[in-house]
């Protein structure tokens, strides 16, 4: 899926989903400081006071808002300014398949950022990817409409920023492994016990990362780690018995590979998501880096941990549904989002979320994935198999 070489440069058109989150808001961070693209659309999913005040300042062609509630608040605050206004929770994925951009940046959560990533690489658009469950869900055919239209997917998470920028020069044959490495949550010096019913005003604490509240429950479960693993494998080609996760606190490492011949190479950073995505917007280039450097000797010991997998079960899960492909990786996905949320609302305990999706895995007809509906399909099926189970 990183064969086919990026557009040459020029002023592109962007369009940018998930903009008001964490990842958009850094992207047009990213974009003010080295120019070189033209923002036409921002789409996000609520937020609607603060889409607005995004278009105000980079005056887009189109905006879109998936809650509908929001539209008459967005309509009002940009009366007068020419902006498509559009909202629905299929609005972001007509833009992607509709409106006239270059590239790609989807920063949204969750399912809803499967379409974008679909139609723009169905037009044959350049992807810089944020959204994991465009992968998740459909890795194996994202990456065959990718490779047909001659477009790359550029990975926008730090750890597979950092995989790529590794892989650099080297050949995929002489690569003995990958290894993601994750903090390790709130939970990492926790008992198996004390973590089964932690509060989910514990399960947010985390201690390097500020991220959105799904995201950072899956990296309390390290499920976050384990959709990077399904990540890495549809990205990078490598399979999943060479793809190894480690325990790295304080997240300066943000991935490494290692080679057959026992070198490893390694991407070392501070926890900053401003530089993948500048190096997804400017791959294979790099351009200066415009925000605060920091000086390695400033940084604290590089430690390295194995992942205990009676603390972090839900990795595990990851592993099994690659193994077992078709709609495995979707289901997984579906019932992760909804055993999450059970989470967040006080349904469940924080370990239920592990024994949610194992039952929906244990309890899924697993059908191979040819077109988008069957993923879709598989998705729901979870997500209503997770709301209704009593534990």
């Amino acid at each position: 899926m990183m064969k086919a070489e990026p557009k040459a440069s020029f002023e592109r058109r962007l369009a940018l989903f998930g903009a008001t989150g964490s990842i958009g808001r850094q992207a047009l961070d990213v974009i003010e400081r080295q120019g070189g693209c033209r923002v036409v659309l921002l789409s996000t999913g609520s937020h609607a006071d603060e889409l607005a005040e995004l278009a105000l300042r980079w005056r887009p062609e189109h905006v879109t808002l998936a809650d509908e509630n929001g539209y008459a608040k967005l309509r009002e605050s940009l009366t007068g300014t020419g902006i498509r206004i559009d909202a629905g929770t299929d609005a972001a994925a007509e833009a992607a398949a509709e409106d006239d951009y270059d590239i790609s940046v989807n920063g949204l959560v969750g399912v809803a950022g499967l379409m974008p990533s679909y139609h723009s690489l169905r037009r044959g658009i350049d992807l810089a990817l944020a959204n994991k469950e465009s992968l998740v869900l459909a890795g194996d055919l994202l990456g065959r409409i990718a490779e047909r239209n001659g477009v790359c997917i550029q990975p926008i998470d730090s750890e597979h920023s950092a995989i790529l920028q590794c892989l650099q020069g080297e050949k995929i044959e002489e690569v003995a492994r990958l290894i993601l490495t994750a903090s390790g949550g709130p939970f990492r010096e926790w008992s198996v016990n004390r973590i089964k019913s932690a509060t989910v005003a514990e399960a947010l604490a985390h201690p390097t990362w500020k991220m959105g509240r799904k995201i950072t429950i899956d990296s309390a479960t390290l499920m976050n780690k384990g959709l990077e693993v399904i990540e890495a494998y549809h990205l990078f080609g490598v399979p999943p018995d060479k793809i190894d996760v480690r325990i790295h606190p304080v997240s300066i490492v943000h991935s490494m590979v290692e080679f057959v011949d026992g070198s490893f190479k390694a991407q070392l950073g501070t926890p900053d998501m401003h530089l993948p995505i500048q190096y997804a917007l400017n791959f294979p280039t790099r351009q200066p880096y415009k925000l605060r450097q920091d000086d390695p000797v400033n940084w604290p010991a590089l430690e390295f941990e194995e992942v205990d997998k009676d603390k972090y079960p839900c990795l595990g899960l990851a592993y099994r549904v690659l193994e077992s492909g078709g709609t495995a990786p979707a289901a997984l996905n579906g019932a992760d989002e909804a055993a999450v949320e059970r989470f967040l609302a006080g349904e469940v305990e924080f370990g239920d979320i592990y024994n949610l999706v194992k039952a929906a895995l244990d309890e899924h007809s697993i059908l191979a994935v040819d077109d988008m509906e069957t993923v879709l399909e598989a998705d729901y099926w979870a997500r209503e198999f997770v709301k209704k189970l009593e534990l």
